[in-house]
């Protein structure tokens, strides 16, 4: 009997650890989905749209929102474009399932971007100006 009474407490530090585990991935897969979905709505835009950002932005938490808005909480989405790239950031806290942790510790983020799309004439033009 002591060595159950040894045991069970590593045992459930053990499980609390799967559990943690399990539910930052599912946080990190939330985080992934608004930052793919933002980059989309960020590179459709065109090389010349306006407005973009807030709309990038805004589809991210939107995303957020409807997937998981408990697994990241505090979600905040940031646009950015670097020369003919566009795409958008996202950030949130992740949850805690351990006691004593703090909540910060547990910061979970996703990038996701690429090239612009634009329209290029058959001409061979550059039509993305």
């Amino acid at each position: 009997m002591v060595e159950l009474a040894l045991l069970t407490p590593v045992l459930l530090i053990v499980v609390l650890l799967v559990v943690q585990s399990v539910v930052w991935f599912h946080g990190r897969q939330v985080a992934d989905a608004a930052a793919r979905e933002g980059a989309r709505v960020a590179r459709a835009a065109g090389a010349r749209g306006s407005g973009w950002q807030r709309a990038a932005e805004a589809r991210s938490l939107e995303v957020v929102r409807a997937i998981g808005p408990l697994l990241l909480a505090g979600a905040r989405a940031r646009a950015w474009e670097r020369g003919g790239e566009r795409g958008v950031e996202v950030a949130g806290g992740g949850v805690s399932v351990i006691p004593l942790l703090p909540r910060a510790a547990f910061t979970i983020t996703s990038r996701f971007g690429g090239p612009v799309e634009c329209f290029r004439p058959d001409d061979g033009s550059d039509g993305c100006g």
